[in-house]
């Protein structure tokens, strides 16, 4: 099945991206981030997370990140929904005028990764997933149900088929919008996503499904192509591949890289495989490097050291000095 010509990129720097910073992003910069990102075209945009402060400081501005942003007709605001309390904490806003678009909810398919994560079992988060949904959709909110290590489990191994496809029809049943398919930390490769996204479209063939892919092993792009030749229309990608685990007191699951894959890249080979995004390239790399000065590093996009493929005679000095910009000042 060919890629289709055009394909939604969710951008997660300001969420999955920011969770496992180390540094706390001022409020101000999280805001301006959000609104360079829409304004560079990308249609989906995942703002913040309604986590307890305590576990996740980061996002204890969660509020104020909602009523700073700019709304743009066309553009959804995404928020992590973790549990109840947290979408109480939404519905106020939601009421005052400075919601969300969609919530993200999210059980690990491997039931042991979900309660050392979560500190819940399946039996568990679904009861209280279906009261948040119940509430979202009177709301409505539309809900993307996620299901986490869809590839393998960090703690647990190989998880099996049935279970990522019984929290995918959990989830469907509830009525969640879309399927978004994690891949945690990074086991996916392009067999195992072909033979995956197979079998899901097969029993659940309505259904839309979200590539979400990690790049602990440097796969995420290759990934994402390979789901997106799966008839997948729906991806996430986060600036400078930042992300992981986020620092919610559970042990550390994955050792080295755990970011997203990376958005600069992705969304640069999509447009020279002649895929549409809708993404402005040059805003998107001057968010990146945005990004890089905020978060004071050198990040992991190729595009915004070397540039994007060049189609025209040019001087080789130019090109040069494009790949040769330094890293931000520690």
């Amino acid at each position: 099945m060919p890629i289709p010509e055009s394909v939604t990129v969710c951008e997660c720097w300001a969420r999955d991206g920011l969770q496992s910073m180390p540094v706390l992003v001022p409020t101000a910069q999280k805001i301006e981030m959000i609104d360079r990102i829409t304004d560079a075209g990308f249609k989906k945009v995942e703002v913040t997370s309604f986590s307890h402060p305590k576990l996740l400081p980061q996002f204890a501005d969660c509020v104020e990140v909602l009523k700073g942003i700019k709304r743009r007709p066309g553009v959804s605001h995404l928020v992590l929904m973790p549990n109840t309390k947290g979408f109480d904490r939404l519905e106020v806003c939601q009421k005052e005028g400075h919601g969300a678009d969609e919530i993200i909810l999210m059980i690990s398919s491997s039931e042991k990764h979900n309660t050392l994560n979560f500190r819940m079992t399946h039996t568990e988060a679904m009861a209280e997933h279906a009261a948040i949904m119940k509430r979202a959709h009177a709301l409505g909110i539309r809900v993307v149900g996620c299901a986490g290590t869809v590839y393998g489990c960090p703690v647990g191994g190989d998880v099996p088929y049935e279970d990522v496809a019984k929290i995918t029809r959990f989830y469907l049943e509830e009525g969640a919008q879309t399927i978004m398919l994690g891949d945690t930390t990074g086991m996916a490769n392009p067999v195992l996503v072909r033979q995956r996204i197979g079998q899901l479209k097969a029993d659940f063939p309505k259904a839309e499904f979200i590539a979400h892919f990690h790049d602990t092993r440097g796969t995420g792009i290759v990934n994402s192509i390979a789901m997106l030749e799966m008839g997948v229309r729906y991806v996430d990608s986060s600036m400078g591949a930042i992300g992981g685990q986020p620092a919610t007191g559970a042990a550390k699951y994955s050792a080295g890289f755990t970011g997203n894959a990376c958005s600069e890249d992705l969304v640069a080979l999509l447009g020279e495989m002649g895929v549409r995004t809708g993404v402005e390239t040059e805003k998107m790399l001057e968010a990146g490097r945005r990004a890089e000065e905020i978060l004071d590093q050198r990040l992991r996009s190729n595009v915004i050291r070397s540039g994007p493929v060049i189609h025209t005679p040019s001087s080789p000095n130019k090109e040069a000095g494009r790949s040769a910009a330094p890293p931000p000042a520690r």
